[in-house]
């Protein structure tokens, strides 16, 4: 079943990847794969990922540059995999932001374990689908399905889908998994476009604004979705 976790992997050897892909792919997550430190930040500048599996010997550089250019501005999950074994690689890409590490010839089954264990450490309950139900009076209540990817309004015993598209559903979807805390919108950013995107931020307030516009009764007034001066956004929810 697709639990819509994306894995990028960066290696050059590309066998190797379409092999590990082929596994991922079979294991339900969406898999990308690039071989150079280029093609990692074209990816990362558009795409949101979960999981980066990351080679050291790169044909541009090395993996170290990259995990050190990505904990800058994001904390997503890297496990380094190489054919250098020394202690010392290990330690500095441990000490580098790196959550693992992995040597070449690996097993692609504990190759496996490791990327579903880390994912669970680092995401928790998100990986199972789940509801969230946001109320602003008993007329005025939405649910979003993270299984279905659906959201609807419920008014009584009327039920409406909300159409959303996929970077407003992503968008929504993060405010509800930090609900009542108030969100950067370089967070935001980072979360929804990738952790290199030169997205504006006027990109993230035209989104919201049209959040608003399909979640809120009166889109001027949000009784969702709150405006933190200074700070970003937070989801709010009101029994009045």
């Amino acid at each position: 079943m697709e639990n819509r976790y994306k894995i990028l992997i960066v290696d050059d050897d590309v066998d190797l990847s379409m092999l590990i892909c082929d596994m991922l792919s079979d294991n339900g997550y969406v898999c990308l794969t690039v071989e150079s430190l280029d093609g990692a930040y074209e990816i990362l500048e558009n795409e949101k990922v979960h999981l980066i599996l990351l080679d050291i010997n790169l044909p541009d550089g090395t993996g170290f540059e990259l995990c050190r250019e990505l904990r800058k501005v994001s904390e997503v999950p890297v496990i380094f995999a190489s054919a250098r074994t020394s202690e010392d690689d290990k330690i500095i890409g441990l000490d580098m932001g790196g959550d693992d590490h992995i040597s070449k010839p690996y097993s692609i089954k504990e190759l496996m374990s490791r990327i579903n264990s880390l994912i669970r450490r680092t995401y928790g309950f998100k990986a199972k689908n789940i509801n969230y139900t946001l109320q602003a009076g008993k007329d005025n209540v939405i649910e979003i399905d993270t299984g279905s990817r659906t959201v609807r309004r419920i008014a009584g015993d009327k039920n409406t889908d909300i159409s959303l598209s996929l970077k407003e559903y992503d968008l929504f979807l993060y405010l509800c998994e930090h609900k009542t805390r108030a969100v950067s919108k370089e967070e935001l950013v980072n979360a929804v476009w990738g952790a290199f995107s030169d997205v504006e931020p006027s990109t993230l307030t035209v989104h919201i604004r049209w959040l608003r516009e399909k979640l809120e009764k009166e889109p001027s007034k949000p009784v969702f979705i709150k405006t933190v001066w200074g700070v970003g956004y937070m989801l709010e929810e009101s029994n009045e």
